[in-house]
Formats: C-alpha cells, structure tokens, sequence
C-alpha cells in the first residue's frame, strides 16, 4: 500500500500543536519535548532545583548532540557552570521561562568548531560574576551556522556574546546589563545580527571587528540599541552603538539607536560601509562616522537629533577617502557657546567630510558651529556640497583655503540664519574671510562657488 509521508508528518504536525494548545503548562512543555526530540529531565535534570546541574545539563546536551536531535528544557531555573556546546547542538526552551543562572566559570556556554548550534527561548542570567577579558557569557571560537533566537541574556559579567571566526545568525534577542559589549563579532565568516533589543553596556553595543582590514560583509539591521557607555574611558573606542572596525562591506540599517556616550555608529578602517536608514539621538560625540584607512562610505537617509556633531568622513591624511552622505535629516547639535559666537572645533557641526565626497539633500538645523564643513587644513580634495538646507547655525558652509588645499563645489543650498556667513573660508577650524557669497568677496581658485539662495 502507497503511504504518503508528507501526509502524514503534515498530520503529525497538527496534532502536535493541537496538543500544545490545549494542555496545561507542565503537559505542555512534556509534549513540546515529545515533539522536537529529546527532554532534558530525561537525563536527571530537575527544573527549579537549587543545586548546580552542570554535569547532568553536559550529558544531557553530549547525548543529544550525538544523536542530532533538539533538546528541549522545559520551564524552570537551571544552575549552571561552563556547558560545551558540541556541533548540532539545539537548545529549545520557553521564552522568558527557561532560564539558566550561571554559578561562574570562564563562560557559560563554549562552543569550539562548533557547527548548526541553535539556541532559542533561553534565557541566560550572568549573576554580574566577572569573566576574563576577551571573553563571552556565550563564547564561540570557529563554528558554521550558530544561531541565537529569541533569547536574553542578563548580567554578564564581561561581553555577553563573544564569536571569533563565526558565521550565523543573532536574531530577536533581548541583551541588558552587560558588563563591557553585548555582542563582538571577530573575523565573521557572514553573519547577520538583527532584530535584538541591547540596553545597558559598559563598552559597546555591537563590535564589529576584524584582526586585518578585510571583507567582512556583516549585516546589523533593525536593533534598539540604548544606553551605552564609555565605562573605560579612552577617545572613541568604547561607548559606542555600533562598532566596526577594519571590517569592510559591513551594513548598517534601520536601527534605532538613543543615549550614547561616543557615537552612534563608528566605522573605523571599514571600506564600503553603508550606514542607512538609522534613527539616532542623545549621542554625546560624532552620531555617524567614517574614519581612517578607508575607500567607501554610503550615510544616506538618516535621522540625527541631539548630538555634538552629526556626521564626520575624516582622516583624508590615514587614507580615509570617498563618501556619499545624502538625505540625512540632522538637528538641535550640542553646544559648547551659544550660538553667534566663536563656535568650538569639536561641536556643534551638522556634516563633515574631506575628500572625494558628495554632500547633497540634507537638512541641518541648530548647529552651533558650521551647518557643513569640508577640510581640514590640507586635506581637502574634490568635495561637492550641493542641495542642502541649511538653517539657524554659526555659519552655513565652511571650506579649506590654506595652502595646498583641494577643490570644493558649493552649489544651489538654501542657507538662512547665519550670521557668521553663508559660506566662509576656513584655516582648520576657524572662519578666516568674509561671507564668500556675497558680492564683492575674495574668491579662492579652489572654492567654486555657483548660486546658493541665502536669507539672511
């Protein structure tokens, strides 16, 4: 007799979450690990136990594993030291209900050449015990395919997650209080971090790293991401939400990004970056930034409000060289003095690039220094700054004339409130002409200057 399979696991299916819908919690989770495979109480652990089951949690993973199978842990507080995770380890439990409390250890879960891990609905409770440095409440070294679901993680006493050498998937995940980074990516052989909400670290949100400059290609798409602080201080290397550091062809988009120290998103050696799509505010440094050794960078279509400078493209002088920063909506920047008087040279400016860069379609209003700058001293080189709205700062444009300086295209803004010029000539940070596009001003071969309306 024929038997369709696909029939019948399509009925096996149904009946299964038919069963789930209609049983009590403690049945439910039995027939939950009926369903996905094996039950971790199989193997003497005992949810809500006060005793440390690492050795039984370890077996109960090890036997699972070998057989590739999901384990699943029913509701419950698990204690637990340092659990390996093998290849083909899947972890399942009920989300919010499933925790495992760390009784300490290097890390809690260890993957090494790890391959298909999952984990999901777990959540993972640190105890703020401290870990070593470079190290993760979950540490994965080497590993294809880890994948992170609709899990938490909460006091971990270092980084909460830590993968080196790692491609997969951290989706949907909920991080707080984190002792130094949420999640630190080395060296990712393509992963995608998504979806998760991180509030409450003491270095950074998400790192973004690699030992080389290199293709990276990791996309960091759609997280909240708040309250990130610089706990150990330095100039920009901690307290930022996202991090990326010589890691190329990284994507950033559609985060919602508030309350950070440093900056919102730190591209550092990371050619073709693309920074999209993002809504930040609070950031007490640059919001968006590109900077040293890098050919490439996308920053379109953000929105900035609050911050002491909005978005930067520097280190012409390290190689840092070609940018597109478009479509940004970018206000209310920090001040250092009030407006109308001499602006600082660390606040207050809208956009700042120096070479080979487009500057077009964006509206800056209320900075306290310059609206857009380009150069610095030297380093400026084939800038074009053209459609901006310009409103309600020191002043409106400011361009490199020092010797040796490049070529800028100002052209066709609309700039109003300015009182210190509309656009003006610069020797590092302080404005040293005239308005330049009034009649009759000083004119520099390298500053082109097209029709710019300007209401003063």
């Amino acid at each position: 007799m024929h038997v369709n399979r696909r029939h019948l696991l399509g009925v096996s299916a149904a009946s299964a979450a038919g069963a789930l819908a209609v049983a009590p919690d403690a049945a439910r989770a039995a027939t939950l690990a009926s369903v996905l495979g094996r039950d971790v109480t199989q193997y003497g652990v005992r949810p809500g136990s006060p005793d440390d089951q690492t050795r039984a949690l370890q077996r109960a993973i090890d036997e699972a594993a070998r057989a590739q199978v999901p384990l699943a842990l029913p509701p419950g507080v698990y204690r637990t030291g340092t659990l390996r995770l093998e290849s083909g380890t899947q972890l399942i439990g009920v989300r919010g209900a499933t925790k495992l409390i760390f009784n300490g250890g290097a890390s809690m879960l260890v993957g090494e050449d790890a391959h298909s891990v999952g984990l999901t609905g777990i959540t993972l409770d640190g105890r703020d015990i401290p870990l070593p440095a470079r190290r993760g409440l979950i540490h994965c070294i080497g590993g294809r395919d880890f994948r992170m679901i609709d899990c938490e993680i909460t006091g971990s006493g270092g980084n909460a997650i830590w993968l080196d050498q790692v491609s997969g998937d951290i989706s949907g995940n909920i991080i707080t209080k984190t002792a130094a980074t949420a999640v630190v990516s080395f060296d990712a052989q393509g992963m995608i971090v998504s979806r998760n909400t991180i509030t409450g670290t003491n270095d950074n949100g998400i790192e973004i790293l690699r030992t080389a400059i290199g293709d990276d290609g990791t996309l960091v798409a759609d997280n909240r991401i708040e309250d990130i602080k610089a706990g150990p201080g330095g100039s920009g290397q901690y307290g930022n939400a996202i991090n990326a550091f010589r890691a190329g062809n990284v994507i950033v988009r559609g985060n919602r990004i508030k309350n950070c120290d440093y900056s919102a998103v730190r591209g550092n050696s990371a050619s073709n970056i693309q920074i999209t799509g993002n809504s930040v505010s609070e950031v007490r440094e640059v919001a968006l930034y590109s900077e040293f050794s890098f050919e490439g960078a996308v920053i379109a279509n953000n929105t900035v409000d609050g911050a002491a400078f909005g978005v930067s493209v520097c280190n012409f002088n390290r190689g840092g060289r070609i940018a597109v920063v478009q479509g940004n909506i970018i206000r209310n920047l920090l001040p250092k003095r009030p407006i109308g008087t001499a602006p600082d040279d660390d606040a207050g400016i809208g956009i700042y690039v120096e070479a080979d860069s487009s500057v077009t379609g964006n509206v800056i209003e209320n900075a306290p220094s310059f609206g857009i700058v380009a150069g610095w001293g030297k380093y400026l080189r084939d800038v074009v700054i053209s459609g901006n709205v310009i409103r309600n700062a020191f002043a409106g444009v400011g361009v490199s004339v020092v010797d040796g300086a490049g070529t800028a295209l100002v052209n066709n803004n609309m700039i109003s409130d300015t009182p210190r010029g509309a656009v003006v000539g610069l020797d590092h940070a302080r404005a040293i002409t005239t308005d330049l596009s009034t009649e009759g001003a000083q004119r520099f071969a390298q500053v082109v200057i097209g029709t710019n309306a300007v209401r003063r």
